[in-house]
């Protein structure tokens, strides 16, 4: 039978999604889990193989098994084999017919930045951090050009091996939510680094060191050295990926992270 999951974790204690030689991807950790409850080696596929130093809060993952096991077992038995940076949050058996990678409409990104004049210890690894004051109302202006279907050459890594550079961006939104500012973004696909590139160009704007419009010159110009630096990983999570409904999948909560909750601390009315 095939069974998915939802898997939340913290990319600070990994070294990216996929597998490596020295076991510290987290999917090595998930399959050394897995092996324990399932009785034998389980392989597993992701929906977006996040890089080092990315967090997920509902990686969906799908895997094949011939083990019988209670639905709870896939979810307390193997949270009780993996590193307290992971846990999984859900689990269900779906039709053989359903792929956590080819199958996902959607993928959604949230990029978090502590925008406040002192670095937070307790936000370290978990939230950017700007120290200037950010127009979040100026970054969402230029955001709103980079939605559609475009040719994002400008905003990959240079180790990007996706086929073509086209992507459908069907949501960029900036909020401020007290000292933290998110980045919402939506899309079928991403590019390798696309969503740190183009919050790096957003802090630019929102520091007033670019206007709005720079941001589409950044896009005509199909030229990665036209944009800004790659901002860290640190604060992007992988917060929803969406499937065909007839497959039922539970819907994660989008809200703030707990680890960033203390820093949503004004009225939201505040937001851009």
């Amino acid at each position: 039978m095939r069974i998915a999951l939802g898997l939340e974790y913290d990319g600070a204690a990994f070294t990216g999604w996929q597998t490596q030689p020295d076991g510290r991807g987290a999917q090595d950790a998930l399959e050394r889990a897995l092996a324990a409850i399932a009785g034998g080696p389980t392989a597993t596929i992701c929906a977006g193989r996040t890089d080092t130093g990315v967090h997920a809060l509902d990686q969906v993952v799908h895997f094949d098994t011939t083990a019988r096991r209670p639905p709870g077992a896939w979810v307390r038995g193997v949270n009780g084999f993996l590193p307290a940076a992971m846990a999984v949050r859900w689990a269900c058996e779906v039709p053989e017919a359903f792929h956590a990678r080819f199958g996902a409409v959607r993928r959604t990104y949230d990029y978090w930045i502590l925008n406040d004049p002192v670095r937070s210890p307790l936000a370290h690894g978990r939230a950017g951090w700007v120290f200037r004051p950010l127009d979040a109302a100026a970054m969402h202006e230029a955001a709103a050009q980079l939605v559609g279907r475009h040719d994002f050459t400008s905003f990959r890594s240079s180790e990007c091996q996706a086929a073509s550079p086209v992507r459908d961006l069907r949501e960029l939104s900036v909020q401020r939510r007290g000292r933290l500012i998110r980045v919402r973004a939506s899309a079928n696909a991403f590019l390798h680094h696309m969503i740190r590139n183009i919050v790096g160009a957003l802090v630019q704007v929102g520091s007033g060191r670019r206007d709005a419009g720079w941001v589409a010159q950044i896009l005509a110009a199909r030229n990665r050295a036209q944009g800004a630096p790659t901002f860290s990983p640190d604060g992007l999570y992988l917060v929803r990926v969406e499937y065909d409904p007839s497959f039922q999948l539970p819907v994660p909560s989008t809200s703030v992270p707990v680890c960033l909750d203390a820093y949503s601390d004004q009225d939201l009315r505040t937001d851009a």
